[in-house]
């Protein structure tokens, strides 16, 4: 494997995840995106640093609406990484289409202090050499989407 740790997951719009308008509403996104960096965490070994990574910064693009029953990927990729800061690219697409695109930032800190933590070598690392991780993919019994 080369290049930038990612990793895609798939996800159905879910009823509580639509809005009066019925299609998804815009907090699904967030849910989505961590649910995501958490099987990245998970498939790179460091499920770990999962609470020492607080957010600090999101910015969502929405593109396309989505429909209860959609089938969503997922995909959240490392963007780049400082000294204690990480930065994800996702994207969130039904089929070929884009329904949002986005960034989100996340700090390592001390939880007793609340000092950045900078990256060690090993998951600086991983975080740059890993790659397209294995899916999260979900079983073909799922019920196709409707408009």
């Amino acid at each position: 494997m080369t290049g930038l740790a990612r990793v895609t997951v798939q996800r159905r719009v879910e009823w509580p995840d639509t809005d009066a308008a019925r299609h998804y509403h815009h907090s699904t996104v967030i849910r989505w995106v961590e649910a995501a960096e958490a099987v990245l965490y998970e498939r790179l070994g460091l499920a770990e640093l999962f609470g020492e990574i607080p957010r600090v910064r999101y910015e969502v693009d929405y593109r396309a609406r989505l429909w209860f029953g959609d089938l969503v990927d997922v995909t959240v990729a490392i963007g780049s990484v400082g000294r204690s800061s990480v930065r994800y690219d996702f994207d969130v697409r039904r089929g070929a289409e884009v329904a949002a695109t986005g960034t989100m930032t996340a700090v390592r800190i001390n939880q007793g202090t609340g000092d950045t933590l900078g990256w060690s070598d090993e998951v600086r690392t991983l975080f740059t050499t890993s790659g397209e991780l294995a899916p999260e993919l979900l079983g073909p019994s799922a019920p196709p989407g409707r408009h």
